[in-house]
């Protein structure tokens, strides 16, 4: 049996809870700004913040407080490798124009484009978007660790993005994610061009909904393809349901035994795996969830999911909807796909953004980074 986890709800995030979160969003080098397409569906975890990273939250927050820029190179040469890196930089951030990689609402992220990178031994931390998401879909997470000191890379999922939707209703995407990742981190190790600054035994990974189940796939995690058996009803005449019945089902997708520890947020799929499919995940986990659920995921089963892993991980609960973990919209965005943008009464998701992105950098820096280090 699991041991017990650890279960938190988060603490208030009405719109006086946070003032110096909103001087951020305000004050501070960078805009936040809902990064999702037209077609996303992706999926958030929701957490409540630890007292032990309530440091980072001011650090983070507070405007003018952020020693280091975000660098950011665009990987567009390669279709299965779209998307771009961020990484600590010692110049004044601006928008940087996505050109080619340009989604809907969105055709910049912020950052410095080919800044050099600063630093060496550099913890990487790789990033795995919602179901129909993108790689910049999480922009204030990315930058707040690379402003923190560490590499962050993110791609585009092939045929499950916003810009390419071929494969995402295909039993085999559920395979191919875990495996994009890897590819991801191959490059990094292996072929991007600083790769040298990278440290191979600090690696991490962040992933939200069916990002989030890619990680806990890497983590040795073993979802049971054959758990979609009762979401295909005979009038169910999806992809993945008519190759489900055809037995057209994916071998076991790849684990990644280089991540050493992972955030994971409102986990998707979350039925495919039993406690015993779990049992081999042994690797640090922070994992939020929320408490409305929404998306396609449902509350309950993240909860079976987090209380059925082996250890102790951190399991957090904030009491909003599944997009409450995608970041503030812009006007444009909210005008157009209101669903994402809506959150329950009284809460405050930049207040909440800035809390979360905190959380995810101490948590990376208490697992990745060696004691005394600092950057």
């Amino acid at each position: 049996m699991a041991a017990a986890s650890m279960s938190r709800r988060s603490p208030d995030f009405s719109p006086s809870s946070r003032s110096y979160c909103r001087g951020r969003a305000k004050g501070n080098r960078r805009v936040l700004f809902h990064r999702l397409t037209a077609s996303a569906f992706a999926g958030w975890g929701a957490a409540s913040v630890l007292g032990k990273y309530r440091a980072y939250a001011i650090i983070l927050c507070c405007p003018d407080s952020c020693a280091q820029a975000a660098g950011i190179q665009l990987l567009d040469s390669d279709p299965n490798l779209a998307g771009a890196i961020w990484y600590p930089c010692a110049a004044e951030p601006r928008r940087v124009p996505l050109g080619s990689l340009a989604v809907q609402f969105v055709d910049s992220l912020q950052g410095v484009k080919d800044c050099p990178v600063t630093g060496t031994k550099l913890p990487l931390v790789i990033v795995s978007h919602g179901r129909g998401g993108w790689f910049g879909g999480h922009d204030d997470v990315v930058e707040a660790l690379a402003e923190a000191g560490f590499v962050v890379a993110a791609i585009n999922h092939p045929g499950d993005n916003g810009s390419d939707s071929s494969k995402r209703d295909s039993l085999s995407v559920l395979a191919s994610r875990p495996a994009d990742m890897i590819g991801l981190l191959d490059f990094m190790l292996n072929d991007w061009k600083d790769r040298a600054a990278i440290d191979h035994a600090k690696i991490g990974f962040f992933g939200f909904s069916a990002g989030a189940y890619t990680g806990l796939v890497l983590a040795g995690g073993n979802p049971d393809f054959r758990r979609i058996a009762p979401y295909c009803t005979e009038s169910n005449k999806s992809l993945g349901c008519e190759q489900f019945r055809s037995g057209d089902i994916p071998s076991n997708p790849p684990h990644e035994p280089r991540i050493r520890a992972a955030v994971l947020a409102d986990t998707a799929l979350n039925y495919m795996f039993t406690p015993e499919a779990l049992a081999a995940v042994e690797i640090p986990l922070l994992i939020w969830r929320s408490e409305l659920g929404g998306g396609g995921v449902d509350p309950k089963n993240s909860a079976l999911t987090a209380n059925s892993l082996p250890g102790k991980p951190d399991i957090h609960v904030v009491p909003a909807g599944h997009f409450a973990f995608l970041p503030p919209c812009s006007p444009q965005f909210a005008a157009n796909l209101p669903r994402f943008c809506t959150d329950p009464p009284g809460f405050d998701r930049t207040a909440f953004h800035c809390d979360f992105d905190a959380s995810v950098v101490g948590f990376f820096r208490d697992h990745l980074v060696g004691e005394g280090e600092t950057r």
